[in-house]
């Protein structure tokens, strides 16, 4: 149990409109008061990126919802997350990222606008979960992520309170009814190839999205350009195991993965300490 009401913050990189949103709002206000700043448009693949220099960076506030306060700023999640932090009196308590259109288990955690609102957060030493669901259309089904969520965030926040410094949770869901359970694993392995193709609106039309969901991400044509969209077909590696986190949602679990903002790899940095040539004085 959570003992008290939580100061919550709440965003995502589908945008403000997305519904997974929405329906992370309503889950997460039985823990406390929860503000919303969400990406004025979306945002995917973004991962840790913020919005510097003499950009000018569009904020509104949309009032009460549902019990929730909204509002939006035209940038990236992360930079929506250090708005919050900035701004918010008090400041949060936790961040939470979501409920993503889209799996972020495997390597799409190293792009994930998702997972880069909630390193921001572990920068600042908050608490931050991502929640994602295997399935990116526009109207996925979340009733599993509302069924079963609660449970695990108030297990992940309990914990966050004595784990080290710069850690932060990455919750994935199959899109699936009958969910088989819930399983701790580690970020699985695999790379995507082929992954430019011809420009084609289409492929978003189909899966019910619109350019205006990405007209952040609209420049202005000019002659002799070549137009791509980035799709890509995922490979995986030989070097997974039961428990790597796609492979778990594959199964049909809901995967709990702990990431940290601390990538120095601790093997390599004592064979380098080891290297006479990298330690010595001149």
């Amino acid at each position: 149990m959570i003992n008290g009401k939580l100061n919550i913050l709440i965003t995502n990189d589908d945008g403000y409109n997305a519904k997974g949103i929405r329906v992370l709002a309503r889950i997460m206000s039985r823990f406390g008061n929860v503000s919303v700043i969400g990406p004025k448009f979306h945002q995917s693949g973004m991962g840790m990126a913020v919005s510097i220099g003499i950009k000018k960076l569009a904020y509104k506030d949309l009032g009460e919802y549902d019990g929730c306060h909204w509002a939006y700023l035209d940038s990236t999640p992360a930079s929506c997350v250090k708005y919050g932090i900035n701004f918010g009196d008090p400041k949060p308590d936790v961040v939470i990222s979501g409920i993503n259109h889209g799996s972020n288990a495997a390597t799409a955690a190293c792009y994930s606008g998702t997972l880069g609102a909630v390193m921001e957060a572990a920068l600042n030493g908050i608490p931050g979960i991502g929640v994602s669901i295997d399935n990116i259309h526009p109207d996925a089904d979340f009733s599993n992520v509302e069924k079963y969520f609660p449970a695990i965030f108030e297990d992940l926040y309990n914990r966050s309170k004595n784990a080290p410094f710069g850690v932060y949770y990455n919750v994935n869901f199959p899109d699936l009814k009958d969910t088989k359970g819930i399983r701790t694993g580690h970020m699985g392995l695999g790379r995507w190839v082929k992954e430019f193709t011809d420009w084609n609106p289409d492929i978003y039309r189909r899966l019910g999205m619109t350019m205006e969901m990405f007209s952040s991400q609209m420049n202005k044509e000019e002659d002799g350009e070549k137009y791509y969209m980035m799709i890509g077909t995922f490979i995986d590696s030989e070097n997974n195991t039961p428990l790597s986190d796609h492979h778990l949602v594959r199964d049909g679990y809901i995967s709990v993965t702990a990431h940290n903002i601390m990538t120095s790899d601790p093997t390599e940095t004592a064979a380098l300490k080891e290297d006479s040539t990298l330690n010595k004085d001149f």
